[in-house]
């Protein structure tokens, strides 16, 4: 499960908050978002389930998203924080349910990859 989450290519598989189209170029992980073209970039490989990674957004601010997969009964549990300081209340709750989307439809990649 980690070495799929942790690849960016896959990203367009289960993250349509995030990408429409990832490419790498010269060691680098762009996306077309929602929010323009954005540089994605994870936490180095580990055996910790650490998949954080930073999202450069098209003006230079960079959000960096902690998100971890942790041994549970039965598999995987996979666990993102969602921080945004300052936000409304409504566009929190609606980061809130993007990122609840994407992984919902995570889970499902997953599921339907099992043997």
């Amino acid at each position: 499960m980690y070495t799929y989450v942790v690849d960016p290519a896959h990203l367009p598989e289960w993250a349509a908050g995030l990408a429409a189209g990832v490419v790498q170029e010269g060691g680098r992980w762009f996306a077309d978002s929602p929010m323009g073209r954005v540089e994605i970039a994870f936490a180095p490989g580990n055996d910790l389930g650490v998949l954080d990674h930073d999202v450069t957004m098209p003006d230079g601010r960079v959000t960096s998203n902690p998100l971890r997969a942790v041994a549970a009964p039965g598999g995987s549990e996979v666990i993102f924080t969602v921080r945004r300081a300052g936000a409304s209340d409504e566009d929190f709750a609606r980061d809130v349910a993007a990122v609840r989307a994407d992984l919902e439809t995570l889970r499902r990649v997953l599921d339907a990859r099992r043997p």
